[in-house]
């Protein structure tokens, strides 16, 4: 075995990846980016070396840079984790010629798989079944258009380099195929460097079923049983689970069959997964592609096999032969994994950003993650913040552990997909064992939102946490001190009342509070709430209809962020006074057809110039964000008043980027 590894990623998979190696006692070398410098992966490492700024492209996506850090750190050998460099045959190509261990496949093996299209072709030679489609090489429009044609509507366009939904659209209308291709083209592009597209038959209610294989370099290959990874939002996986449940003996034991037969047909010598689409209705399954790497959900795969990935990706990669055949590995249990993601799940999974200002995990439950309190989460790279991994005798009982401790987990500061997943695992259709890809569409087909009554209680609790956390400790019997125009009695001995101002991106309301120190009425458009509150170490213990409950909560300036039951959300909390202020110079720069950044991004092309003439529905700019890109289109005709933003610029949330003149008066 080397001694010393240098870990060519970031965030959760990177801490995952060291802790094993550190167990396994090798030093350990991480690579940075700047917006990096600070991550939980950098001070865990022996070593950290800065490779580039913040932009993948300029950083952990440059080979060159990091075989540049392993030699100047003495790294033995590189792990490049998932994503990324991962399966590109540049940096195990470079590895070679420096004499550098690399802890993944041969690089012909990564060649072979790692475009779609050679891989659906040699699936096809292997006789390993493929879903109809189109994996030429003319790339044109024109091509693509007519391909998507003859094959039949619904398709579902893919890049050709790459998984992780990036370079991904379903289309199910000829009009929609141009912008479709020139999205996934672009994304695609951005993510992997390569802007192929392939197209395939759009199967209607699938489920995604893979099948992990391990390799070494003597010839030794087994697979390590299947996964299912049906429920995914924009073609991303958030839910996977060891084994896949509801499934047939037969299929399950053809899936294992063409799973290892494919890996021989290459030689394949390190982890790997087989991706296969499954018909919900009658088991006919198709492979999709093979990812030649470490997969985010190999942890379930752990869980049921007892068997630690990255240990066996070291092994091998150092030589060693697999000491168990495949009569020698058992199933045991059940494991599902549920990815936390920095979204808004109520806005159509839009990515978010921030630092977050409390990190909370639940106790008694593996938790892989590359974030703590202070880390701030940024545009740069995908939206996963931690894995919540429950394992149980039975799926029964790994889906109660799973559902307690994504209740038991807080994220405060960037939104979270962790309510969403609360009520995803508790849908029937999941809670049987029978979901879909189709799962989100057929349980929320408006989009999922949050609990209003939640999201209320939230902001009454962020007004009593604003008023006893802006106190200083020296003022809490005069509150006047510490917010102006409130007074604890007023002349006649009355109890005190004041007036807020409480907004969020998802309510806004005035607040009237009256009562102090401890005890208040809460007073609002949706009634009363009587609150006996007190506050102590980041948590606002509240008395509600006689019963004591918990509330963590983080205040920076106004913002005010809670965790209420299902609700982890920001408020911003102002005396009324001083938001009637604020209103009155912060008029809006928009009149509903101005085009907004729904989320913070970059940039990435503005497609209009003041003077031009647009149409509805049509692209006037695209934003990157997280690595996904977003199409902003254009509500009504009209003329391009103002160009706001330019290519290249980084945006907040709610952004100007073009101001349009419309061409008809709004009708109110």
């Amino acid at each position: 075995m080397f001694s010393s590894l240098l870990v060519a990623n970031r965030g959760e998979i990177a801490v995952r990846i060291i802790r094993t190696a550190k167990r396994l006692g090798l030093r350990t070398i991480a690579v940075h980016s700047a917006a990096d410098r600070d991550a939980v992966h950098v001070r865990l490492a022996d070593v950290a070396v800065p490779i580039g700024p913040a932009a993948a492209r300029d950083s952990y996506l440059r080979a060159d840079r990091i075989i540049a850090a392993a030699q100047a750190t003495g790294a033995q050998a590189i792990h490049p984790g998932y994503g990324f460099l991962s399966e590109k045959t540049e940096l195990p190509h470079l590895c070679q010629a420096n004499g550098i261990v690399w802890v993944g496949p041969h690089a012909e093996a990564i060649a072979k798989m790692g475009s779609k299209i050679e891989a659906k072709r040699l699936a096809t030679a292997t006789g390993v079944p493929v879903v109809p489609g189109y994996h030429g090489d003319d790339q044109t429009d024109g091509s693509l258009v007519a391909e998507a044609k003859r094959i039949g509507l619904p398709v579902m366009i893919k890049a050709t380099a790459g998984g992780g939904g990036k370079g991904m659209r379903q289309v199910a209308s000829l009009d929609a195929l141009p912008a479709a291709l020139s999205t996934a083209r672009r994304e695609a592009e951005a993510s992997f460097g390569d802007g192929r597209l392939l197209i395939e038959k759009l199967i209607t209610r699938p489920r995604h079923i893979e099948v992990q294989v391990l390799g070494d370099k003597h010839g030794n290959l087994v697979h390590l049983f299947e996964r299912d990874c049906s429920v995914q939002r924009n073609n991303q996986k958030l839910l996977e689970e060891a084994p896949a449940p509801n499934l047939s003996d037969a299929t399950r034991a053809a899936l294992h069959r063409h799973a290892v037969q494919l890996a021989a047909a290459i030689d394949y010598d390190s982890v790997g997964t087989m991706e296969f689409i499954v018909d919900a209705a009658t088991e006919e399954f198709f492979f999709l592609e093979m990812n030649t790497r470490l997969q985010v959900e190999h942890t379930v795969t752990e869980e049921i096999t007892g068997l630690d990935l990255v240990e066996w990706q070291l092994r091998v990669a150092a030589g060693e032969a697999l000491p168990f055949l495949q009569g020698d590995i058992r199933s045991e249990g059940h494991a599902i994994q549920a990815r936390v993601t920095a979204e808004r799940a109520d806005k159509g999974f839009r990515p978010d950003a921030g630092r977050i200002e409390m990190w909370s995990p639940p106790p008694g439950i593996r938790i892989d993650t590359g974030v703590t309190s202070g880390t701030v989460v940024g545009l740069h790279y995908d939206s996963l913040l931690a894995k919540v991994i429950a394992t149980g005798a039975d799926r029964a009982q790994a889906l109660a552990r799973l559902s307690r401790g994504l209740d038991e987990l807080t994220v405060l500061g960037p939104a979270t997909n962790r309510a969403f997943l609360c009520d995803a695992i508790r849908t029937p259709d999941f809670a049987k064992g029978r979901a879909t890809t189709r799962l989100i569409e057929d349980n929320w087909p408006d989009g999922w939102s949050l609990n209003g009554t939640d999201v209320c209680l939230a902001r009454r609790l962020a007004t009593v946490a604003a008023w006893i956390g802006w106190r200083p400790p020296e003022a809490q019997a005069s509150p006047w001190t510490g917010l102006s125009g409130f007074r604890m009695l007023d002349k006649s001995g009355r109890p005190a009342v004041a007036h807020f101002s409480v907004t969020s991106e998802q309510t806004g309301a005035r607040v009237k509070l009256t009562g102090g120190p401890r005890r208040f009425v809460v007073s609002d458009a949706d009634g009363e709430l009587v609150i006996d509150a007190t506050v102590a170490d980041g948590i606002l213990t509240a008395v509600l209809d006689g019963t004591s409950h918990r509330f963590p909560f983080a205040i920076g300036g106004r913002s005010v962020f809670i965790r209420a039951r299902s609700v982890e959300a920001i408020f911003e909390v102002q005396p009324a006074v001083d938001a009637a202020l604020n209103g009155a110079v912060n008029a809006s720069a928009g009149d509903g057809s101005s085009i907004i950044a729904p989320m913070p991004g970059l940039i990435a092309d503005i497609m209009v110039a003041v003077g031009d003439n647009v149409t509805a529905g049509q692209t006037i700019a695209v934003l990157e964000s997280m690595k996904l890109f977003t199409d902003l289109k254009a509500t009504s005709a009209g003329r391009i008043a103002r160009v706001a933003a330019a290519p290249g610029e980084t945006v907040a949330a709610n952004a100007l980027i073009v101001s349009v003149e419309l061409a008809e008066p709004l009708k109110s």
